[in-house]
């Protein structure tokens, strides 16, 4: 390996490791429960949080580094962590056999809108559609929490108002 590869592996471990772990404490965390089905959720509510709080979380899940070695071990490990937790959650009756590991990256896309549509207007917007998604991954016989309550008709009104506004940068002309 040449050593211009082993200094892009070093650098990219210390950009994106703090985010890494993070990710991989949320699984391990999830797997110490012993309820499978809270573990599950919990998990889910951790990584789309992250996705919500904009720490870079969607680049560690969606970019390789292939010259950072020990991230990418990292991250392979909390990977088969995931696929421990749906097993264990699906095990326990509570998460529906349909379920699937792809299910994660779907759901993380629509969190993603979710939160650029309404992170200025109505910031924890995102928890509602987690709770409704959560509902939607559960088995029928599955005790559910509530729904997080929705936001503010007014706050909703601004963030669709903001989401139909042109992305061009570039200020609306009031006069038009």
């Amino acid at each position: 390996m040449s050593a211009a590869v082993c200094r892009s592996g070093a650098l990219i471990t210390a950009v994106f490791a703090d985010r890494m772990n993070i990710y991989a404490r949320a699984v391990a965390t999830a797997l110490a429960d012993p309820d499978p089905w809270r573990g599950f959720t919990g998990y889910i509510h951790a990584v789309c949080a992250m996705q919500a709080a904009g720490r870079g979380f969607a680049e560690v899940l969606t970019m390789t580094f292939p010259a950072a070695k020990a991230l990418e071990a990292r991250r392979t490990e909390a990977y088969h962590g995931f696929l421990e937790l749906i097993t264990r959650a699906k095990a326990s009756g509570h998460l529906r056999e349909d379920f699937d590991d792809r299910d994660l990256p779907i759901l993380l896309m629509a969190n993603a809108g979710v939160v650029a549509a309404t992170q200025d207007a109505a910031p924890d917007t995102w928890r509602r559609l987690i709770d409704h998604m959560l509902r939607s991954f559960a088995a029928p016989t599955t005790d559910i929490p509530p729904l997080t309550p929705p936001p503010a008709a007014a706050a909703l009104y601004r963030a669709m108002v903001h989401l139909g506004r042109p992305s061009t940068g570039q200020r609306e002309n009031p006069n038009t």
